[in-house]
């Protein structure tokens, strides 16, 4: 704490005629009470952690270089016409 800062909060408990500490702890609790509204965030927070982890993992399959060979494999498909496919359209920001 800074001289002028104590030197302050001295003559403050001076001129109420209360301890130093009764003052730091009556600016504490009201800094504590201010910041509060962090805790409903990390409610939130905490709640759409829960939702999204249903949806953690990993695809099941036993082809490791999907992702390399999706082009390949999609042509092929095509090729063969035994499968159909949905489109989805591709939005862009």
């Amino acid at each position: 704490m800074s001289a002028d800062l104590k030197s302050s909060l001295e003559y403050q408990a001076h001129l109420r005629k209360v301890p130093v500490a009764s003052i730091l702890d009556a600016a504490v609790r009201d800094w504590l009470e201010r910041n509060n509204a962090d805790s409903t965030t990390d409610a939130a927070k905490r709640r759409l952690h829960t939702a999204a982890a249903r949806c953690f993992g990993a695809f099941a399959g036993g082809d490791t270089r999907r992702a390399e060979t999706a082009a390949q494999a999609i042509r092929r498909r095509l090729r063969e016409g035994k499968r159909q496919f949905r489109v989805l359209p591709l939005i862009r920001p």
